[in-house]
C-alpha cells in the first residue's frame, strides 16, 4: 500500500478536500490521510510514499521529521532540504541570472547585533554602509521586508531615507531586504504544481485578505503565455513541486515580486471556489503520480535545475 500523507496545522478546507479527492479515485494500492506521528527514529521511515508539507515552515520538529522521512525514501512535497536553504534574496539573485524581471533589491545586515556577537564579529562590514549608493539603486518609495519571511509580517512601505532609518530601527535582529516598489497596472498570483501545471489568478494585494482574489484583471493571451513561461522557469530552477509566484505588471512587463511560497494559501474561503477546485484536483493528481512512481531505496525528492547544474559542473571538473 502506498500512503499519501498531508502534514498540516490549523488549516482544514484544503487538507480535508485533498484527502477526500485522492481517496475518491479508488486507485488500487493508494490511500491518503493526515500524517500521524507517534515517534521519529533516526533513519526509519514513517511508512509514507508521499508527504505533502503544509506546516513545517512554522514547526522545526516537523522539518526534522520530514528530512528523516526523505532520507528514508519518502517523496516530500516540497523538498525539505531545499526549502530549509532557500530564501527570498537568493530567489531574486537567481531570477536575474535566468532572465526573469525582478524589482531592484539589496540585502541589509540586521539593525541589532545577533546573539553571541559583538562589533568585532562584523570587521568585514563597512561602516557606514554605502547608503547613498543603496538608495540611488533602489529608489523611493521602496519596500523593506525580511529576507526569509512570509505572510506579510514585518513589511514596511518607505517614503524616503528618513522613513527608512526610523523603520529599520524597529526591525531588531531581522535581516531585511530593501526593494524597489513596482507600481503595477495588474497583479497576478500563480499556482504551479509539479513544475508543469500553472493557474494564473488575478489578485489585488491592496484589498482586504478575503477580497484579494476578487480583482477583475484580465491578461491577453500573449501576456498569459509570457507569465506561464516565467512561472515555469522559476519553479524549474527552484525545484518546488507546489508553489505560487506573484507577478506585477508594469508597462506591460511582468515582474516577479514574490516566488518563495512553498506552502501557499489554498483555503476555500480566500482563494474562491474555482481556484480551490483547480488546486485540489491538480495536487491530488500530482500526489497520486508521485505515489505511483515512488521507489524504495532511491531519492524520491525533486531537485531544481540550479542544484542539478551545480552538481553537474562539479562532476565535470
Amino acid at each position: 500500500m502506498k500512503k499519501i500523507g498531508i502534514l498540516h496545522g490549523k488549516e482544514r478546507s484544503f487538507p480535508q478536500a485533498l484527502v477526500e479527492r485522492i481517496n475518491s479515485r479508488k486507485i488500487e494500492g493508494i490511500t491518503a490521510g493526515p500524517v500521524k506521528i507517534d515517534k521519529v527514529i533516526q533513519g526509519e521511515s514513517g511508512g509514507y510514499a508521499v508527504i505533502i508539507d503544509r506546516i513545517s515552515q512554522d514547526v522545526p520538529f516537523y522539518r526534522a521529521f520530514l528530512k528523516n522521512a526523505a532520507i528514508s525514501d519518502t517523496a516530500v512535497i516540497n523538498n525539505p532540504f531545499w526549502w530549509s536553504a532557500d530564501e527570498k534574496f537568493f530567489n531574486n539573485a537567481l531570477a536575474t541570472r535566468i532572465g526573469v524581471p525582478v524589482p531592484k533589491t539589496v540585502i541589509l545586515p540586521s539593525h541589532d547585533l545577533p546573539p553571541d556577537t559583538s562589533d568585532d564579529s562584523f570587521s568585514n562590514l563597512a561602516y557606514p554602509l554605502d547608503w547613498d549608493g543603496i538608495f540611488k539603486y533602489v529608489g523611493f518609495p521602496a519596500y523593506m521586508k525580511p529576507f526569509a519571511g512570509g505572510g506579510w509580517k514585518n513589511v514596511y512601505r518607505l517614503a524616503n531615507m528618513k522613513d527608512f532609518f526610523e523603520k529599520h530601527g524597529e526591525t531588531g535582529q531581522l535581516v531585511m531586504l530593501l526593494q524597489e516598489e513596482i507600481k503595477f497596472e495588474e497583479y497576478y498570483r500563480c499556482y504551479c504544481i509539479g513544475g508543469k501545471h500553472v493557474r494564473i489568478m488575478p489578485y489585488e494585494p491592496r484589498n482586504p485578505h478575503h477580497l484579494r482574489y476578487s480583482s477583475d484583471f484580465k491578461p491577453s493571451p500573449e501576456r498569459q503565455k509570457l507569465m506561464e513561461d516565467i512561472v515555469l522557469a522559476i519553479n524549474k530552477y527552484l525545484g518546488y513541486d507546489f508553489n505560487t509566484v506573484e507577478l506585477a505588471i508594469r508597462d506591460g512587463i511582468p515582474y516577479a515580486i514574490d516566488f518563495c511560497n512553498p506552502a501557499p494559501d489554498a483555503d476555500r474561503e480566500s482563494v474562491g471556489e474555482e481556484n480551490f477546485e483547480w488546486v485540489v484536483q491538480m495536487v491530488a493528481n500530482y500526489a497520486i503520480e508521485r505515489a505511483l512512481t515512488h521507489k524504495d531505496g532511491v531519492d524520491n525528492l525533486t531537485w531544481g535545475e540550479y542544484i542539478k547544474r551545480s552538481v553537474l559542473k562539479q562532476n565535470l571538473k
